[in-house]
């Protein structure tokens, strides 16, 4: 009875993953399998053909907004990590309720709505007479990654120890010198992970971005959100299954690269 007990509670277990699983990867799977129909139709099979990828790679409107997005993302996140790692280095040497404050203060950006981030950027650019385009969507990047870097180098930043820094200086570093062969290569993995994450979020952005974007400029995300009003094209099928497989393969590296020895 209890081996009968255990095989029905680890087939129910098994039976809820495969569920879990099928429903998160079956849209991103029919995506794929419609990226490669030769009919326009998403109910009609019309065979096997690559052509809407080759469409999407000689489209010079889609190729300019995934130059535009990879630029941008780039960009603010080297900003961001730049700014972010220095307002943390000054956080973290504050006494504890400043400290708690300016931490509360820059949790704010990540716990508000997009949409209110966007609307106060798009009305503080047009008050100081900014015109909106590519200028306007790089500031707004910047700001909202800058909390990103910050939570992110802050626990690399207590896990360090301030005697080595001053160590370095007693040994006559400067302190320029002494943090970089110092405290730097202790943060580094929150740095990356800042940058990394900062990349991701200006990446995947689409409501700050369509609030702060002038005429005639598009990131990815604002160029498939017209596409969809005016009926999606097979082409963006292609592209998101090239994102997609992307990510994966990264992954898949990430995970399982053979690790250096010590």
């Amino acid at each position: 009875m209890n081996r009968k007990t255990a095989f029905i509670k680890r087939f129910f277990q098994d039976f809820y993953l495969v569920l879990i699983v099928v429903f998160l990867y079956a849209p991103i799977a029919t995506m794929t399998v419609l990226s490669f129909n030769n009919s326009k139709s998403r109910t009609q099979w019309g065979g096997f053909t690559t052509r809407w990828y080759t469409e999407l790679f000689s489209s010079s409107t889609i190729m300019d907004a995934l130059y535009t997005t990879l630029l941008i993302a780039f960009v603010s996140s080297l900003i961001a990590v730049i700014i972010g790692t220095a307002a943390a280095i000054a956080i973290n040497s504050m006494k504890p309720f400043p400290r708690s404050l300016l931490m509360g203060i820059t949790n704010i950006p990540m716990l508000n709505a997009d949409i209110v981030t966007g609307i106060s950027l798009m009305l503080a650019f047009i008050a100081f007479g900014i015109s909106l385009g590519f200028k306007t969507i790089l500031i707004a990047h910047i700001t909202f990654n800058i909390p990103y870097v910050i939570l992110s180098v802050m626990p690399k930043l207590k896990q360090t120890d301030k005697s080595t820094y001053e160590a370095a200086m007693d040994l006559g570093a400067t302190s320029v010198s002494a943090f970089f062969k110092v405290v730097f290569p202790d943060i580094l993995p929150g740095v990356l992970s800042g940058f990394l994450l900062a990349f991701t979020m200006s990446l995947d952005d689409f409501i700050i971005t369509h609030f702060t974007k002038g005429a005639g400029i598009n990131t990815l995300s604002t160029l498939i959100y017209s596409e969809v009003r005016r009926g999606i094209k097979p082409s963006m099928y292609a592209l998101s299954t090239i994102i997609f497989l992307t990510v994966l393969v990264l992954l898949l590296i990430t995970n399982f690269a053979p690790k250096r020895k010590k």
